[in-house]
């Protein structure tokens, strides 16, 4: 298998951060966004959306979409479970993961690309502004959730802490600021920040 895939870019973090806690290693072909490569007819080829990650798989397909290929790589690897264990520990951290990804990722997203895009786009910060108020609503919800726990769901790491940190680092990249009020996900944040799984240094 191959994984064609950008560095920073949330949806890419999110795959990196899982198969960092999982312990996978997928050989990578960089395919830089900044210069537009994703626009290329070679990679259109491969992705007509012109979107990353992908993966190639070993018969030469591809298949698209962060979450669709967690949970292929997921089946291929169950230990250590990232999705849970029985219907509804795996049902409530997708439905966890669903709200970081919506209302958190995806906010914390179109603001960036809304006024510092670093593909380009022009600013709009009537957009910008209306995703920033709900954004805040979307990390009160999700603080008050989290709580004390160590993790998003609970005691161990899931596929919901991976988009989690790829919202936190996107919103670092591009200066989005998570309310400083929501106590549980900033502590959470340094913590999880830690773990080998996101490349901090001696973990």
């Amino acid at each position: 298998m191959k994984l064609f895939t950008f560095p920073v870019a949330p949806n890419p973090t999110k795959l990196a951060v899982y198969l960092g806690e999982k312990g996978l290693e997928i050989p990578i072909q960089l395919v830089n966004l900044v210069k537009g490569e994703q626009h290329r007819p070679e990679f259109l080829a491969i992705n007509p959306l012109g979107a990353l990650p992908v993966l190639e798989l070993d018969d030469g397909t591809h298949l698209s979409e962060s979450l669709a290929i967690i949970e292929f790589l997921e089946e291929l690897h169950p230990e250590p479970p990232m999705i849970g264990t029985d219907p509804v520990e795996r049902a409530r951290t997708r439905e966890l993961e669903r709200m970081i990804d919506l209302g958190v990722l995806a906010r914390v997203a179109r603001i960036v690309h809304n006024t510092r895009s670093p593909l380009g786009r022009p600013p709009n910060e009537a957009a910008a502004e209306e995703d920033r108020e709900r954004l805040h609503g979307a990390l009160g919800h999700l603080d008050t959730r989290i709580g004390d726990k160590p993790f998003a769901r609970g005691e161990t790491p899931t596929i919901a802490d991976c988009t989690l940190f790829a919202a936190f680092r996107f919103a670092e990249f591009g200066k989005v600021e998570i309310d400083p009020g929501c106590e549980n996900l900033h502590r959470w944040h340094a913590d999880f920040r830690q773990r080998s799984s996101t490349g901090a240094p001696g973990s």
